[in-house]
């Protein structure tokens, strides 16, 4: 009679065994494990905006393709192509990039910061130099 007992459990353990793996393998994207369509798919969003953040600020494609090399190529062409259709049937002017303007600005100011820095300390040092040649003449005399 035992045996009897022992068959009817195998069956319902195998049953548990499997459901609960199922469930385990379906937890998956919650511990943060990404399928790999999922990764392509935002590897080419990611692709696609960055090609239009470059048209819409008037970067040529060779320039985008450049400084973002770990990005799929066709993926930045794609977003860049999307921009100027949209851009072009809207009537949308493109936007140059501030953020480069203010840096030149602001090493142009550097750069004269410090031109005006080291024009203060010549005369001090012209003096200094002036100095040394008096008392070399005094010396010799």
């Amino acid at each position: 009679m035992a045996r009897r007992a022992d068959n009817r459990c195998m069956p319902r353990l195998a049953l548990i065994a499997t459901l609960l793996a199922a469930a385990l393998l379906a937890g998956c994207e919650m511990l943060g494990m990404e399928s790999p369509e999922k990764l392509a798919a935002a590897r080419e969003a990611e692709g696609r905006a960055v090609g239009a953040a470059c048209r819409h600020a008037a970067r040529a494609i060779e320039d985008c393709y450049i400084l973002n090399k770990r990005i799929d190529k066709a993926a930045i062409f794609a977003g860049w192509r999307d921009m100027n259709d949209y851009m072009r049937e809207n009537k949308i002017d493109a936007v140059a990039p501030q953020l480069l303007v203010q840096m030149a600005m602001a090493k142009a100011a550097e750069a004269k910061a410090a031109e005006a820095k080291a024009a203060e300390a010549k005369p001090a040092d012209a003096k200094a130099s002036e100095v040394k040649p008096k008392d070399a003449k005094a010396r010799a005399s």
